[in-house]
């Protein structure tokens, strides 16, 4: 998309930036490095906001969200070539403010708190990490007053709370949460990914192919348990097929039998599915390090249960050389009578 792009840098010429009396205004936060995943979250944007609208980018890499000994000083800075990525997927102006534009008066006394979700998963390795990113977000939906902002579901707990934060202190904005975007190889986009080597990414690929191990083995198990509640199957027939000779069938009748009278068990199964692959990865040269994998409620962050139904998050983290990557994808666990 071939338009003028508008670079804003201070408060002060983003509160004069005129508004669109026939559409919405969409904001898409980050902190610059844009791939093709931010690309996405941008036309996306456009799409919502439609060609009446307006859609504001804003890159800033916030040194509140960073811990003492993370990579806020290599985190990569490449305005230009963003600014670029943005003309062409749809932005109609960047908000990219200097560290003391954000925060005047130095670090900021007055923080949002991220709650108990916050202290979870990435919130637990990363202390503090979520007070910091809320804070922020919450500034540049002060400054930005957007009517939809757009957050990928990568970052699923950061999704999740930005949600509830939103909600609990009434801002008036629609939070819309986008699909992640991977390479082809499988591994989800991230400005991180230019950090590793080649045999780095080669041990890396094993957080997606964890998640879809998870992800299968949930289908293989459903379709499992569908079957047996169609027909259920004895260990008789079973041991009947065996003394034929049928041994796939026998063994196939075994698993139906087995997964019909052992409650659902499906979230114990997902994990051990991810978790064997994790575990491989490991031993790899070099070895993935694995930081945590977690089925968790995406309302809270908490832990599904053997019983669980509804939507889950399959979320992965892990480290490979000095480069901290995260995964996730969401799945659906139905209700079996």
């Amino acid at each position: 998309m071939n338009h003028d792009l508008l670079l804003i840098d201070t408060a002060e010429e983003l509160h004069k930036l005129p508004r669109t009396a026939e559409g919405p205004r969409a904001v898409v936060m980050t902190m610059g490095a844009l791939h093709d995943g931010h690309a996405t979250l941008i036309r996306t944007a456009r799409e919502q906001a439609g060609p009446e609208g307006q859609v504001v980018v804003t890159v800033f890499v916030n040194p509140l969200q960073f811990g003492a000994n993370e990579d806020l000083d290599r985190y990569p800075r490449t305005l230009d070539a963003d600014l670029e990525i943005a003309r062409e997927a749809g932005a109609d102006a960047v908000f990219a403010p200097a560290v003391d534009e954000v925060y005047p008066g130095g670090d900021p006394q007055v923080r949002v708190s991220a709650g108990p979700m916050g202290e979870r998963l990435e919130g637990a390795t990363r202390p503090g990490h979520f007070d910091g990113m809320l804070t922020v977000v919450a500034k540049l939906l002060h400054l930005t007053r957007p009517d939809l902002a757009l957050f990928g579901q990568k970052d699923a707990q950061q999704l999740a709370l930005i949600r509830r934060m939103v909600t609990d202190l009434n801002f008036p904005v629609e939070v819309v949460g986008v699909p992640t975007v991977r390479e082809e190889d499988g591994l989800a986009l991230s400005s991180r990914n230019r950090y590793l080597s080649a045999q780095e990414r080669r041990s890396a690929l094993a957080l997606s192919r964890a998640l879809f191990a998870g992800q299968d083995r949930l289908a293989a198990q459903a379709a499992l348990r569908a079957r047996a509640e169609a027909s259920p199957a004895s260990d008789g027939r079973a041991t009947a097929l065996a003394r034929l000779g049928e041994i796939r069938a026998s063994a196939d009748a075994h698993a139906v039998s087995a997964v019909s009278t052992s409650g659902t068990g499906l979230p114990d199964a997902v994990r051990a599915a991810a978790r064997h692959v994790l575990e491989e990865a490991g031993r790899h040269d070099p070895p993935l390090l694995l930081d945590y994998l977690a089925l968790v409620d995406p309302q809270d962050f908490t832990d599904v249960g053997p019983d669980f139904t509804g939507q889950a998050v399959l979320a992965v983290a892990a480290k490979v050389g000095t480069t901290r990557l995260i995964d996730n994808i969401p799945l659906e666990f139905g209700a079996h009578t």
